[in-house]
């Protein structure tokens, strides 16, 4: 099982290159208003989240990840629930 921090910074890592803003990002970091991702860059994102974690996204909860708080707490449950 891996822990929320780790989690955190394993996606903070994956959203360096996204980073554009280059500001400080924590798990309130929006990623419309703060680091001001487009469609694209969003699903490049989850791309690599899906890569590094060897999960798949549901597609459909992805409208309602608004920050990074909250794609943390949806990669764990899915990491969970993919690799028990």
């Amino acid at each position: 099982m891996t822990s929320v921090s780790t989690l955190l910074d394993a996606i903070i890592k994956l959203l360096e290159p996204f980073n554009s803003k280059s500001i400080t990002i924590s798990g309130d970091t929006s990623f419309a208003h703060d680091l001001e991702l487009d469609s694209l860059a969003v699903m490049d994102f989850v791309a690599e989240m899906e890569d590094h974690f060897d999960i798949m996204i549901p597609l459909n909860i992805l409208p309602d990840l608004e920050n990074v708080g909250q794609i943390v707490a949806a990669v764990e449950k899915i990491v969970e629930q993919a690799h028990g």
